[in-house]
């Protein structure tokens, strides 16, 4: 019930932002799915640097639609079909993303702040989205992405850390990554401070020189991952599995590490 009525004043606060701002839309719904619709066969629809903010999109398949640049702030995308869709740049902030698919998809220098992941706290499997091969990087994402599916990414140079206080109800004070598939995926270089990343599946993952620092890898398996000259200052490894990971003895703050002794290698 609490979580209900932070995502309806979320929601209430977002609206009244949409409603202030400048200028409005530049589609209906109706409008863009009509023009989604009919985009010549094997065309991608374009949709660059339009404003699309607020607009109920949910369940639309997007055909591999160009929407770099594009604002999509308060939009709701939940069940749509973004797999191969171009978001480079896109603004993303507050989205609707239960069930959603953007696997392929080219969000790179994106900002992905805060969106709804999930209808409840549970954040069941089956609303997470999916990012599997996406192109994230650069992106600047923050909130709930439990369970999601990043495997094969690549989230090269990305940003998970927490930024501040955005004007909006605070509902987490971290990124949530709890369970996520990052398997084969690429973080180098990304910066994923206190992230929550326990249970979460990084084999044969590319973490050099990530920034790890307070994060939270309990029960994390790391199996074949290069963690070469990442930070774990602070990085809980609890239970971690780092049987197999390339450049162990080249990781920074290790010393530093919570529950070191208790990782698995």
């Amino acid at each position: 019930m609490i979580h209900k009525l932070l995502v309806l004043a979320s929601c209430a606060v977002a609206q009244v932002f949409l409603q202030g701002s400048a200028s409005a839309a530049d589609f209906t719904a109706r409008q863009l799915t009509g023009k989604m619709y009919a985009a010549p066969a094997g065309s991608a629809p374009d949709f660059s640097a339009k404003d699309l903010s607020g607009l109920d999109l949910a369940g639309l398949d997007f055909k591999k639609a160009n929407l770099s640049g594009a604002k999509l702030f308060g939009a709701d995308l939940s069940g749509a079909e973004l797999s191969g869709a171009n978001l480079a740049g896109a603004l993303l902030d507050r989205v609707v993303l239960i069930s959603t698919r953007l696997d392929g998809a080219n969000l790179e220098g994106a900002s992905l702040l805060r969106p709804s992941a999930f209808s409840t706290l549970a954040a069941a499997a089956n609303e997470a989205p999916s990012f599997r091969s996406a192109n994230m990087r650069a992106i600047r994402m923050f909130g709930r992405f439990n369970r999601a599916d990043f495997s094969g990414a690549d989230l090269t140079g990305a940003t998970c850390a927490p930024f501040g206080k955005t004007g909006f109800i605070e509902e987490i004070w971290r990124t949530e990554l709890l369970g996520a598939n990052f398997s084969g995926a690429t973080l180098k270089a990304a910066n994923l401070t206190q992230a929550l990343l326990r249970f979460a599946d990084l084999k044969g993952a590319n973490l050099q020189s990530a920034i790890l620092k307070d994060a939270d890898l309990s029960g994390a398996d790391l199996t074949g991952a290069d963690v070469t000259d990442a930070d774990f200052t602070g990085t809980d490894l609890d239970g971690a599995n780092l049987t197999g990971a390339i450049g162990l003895d080249r990781v920074k703050g290790l010393h530093l590490a919570r529950n070191a002794g208790k990782m698995i290698r």
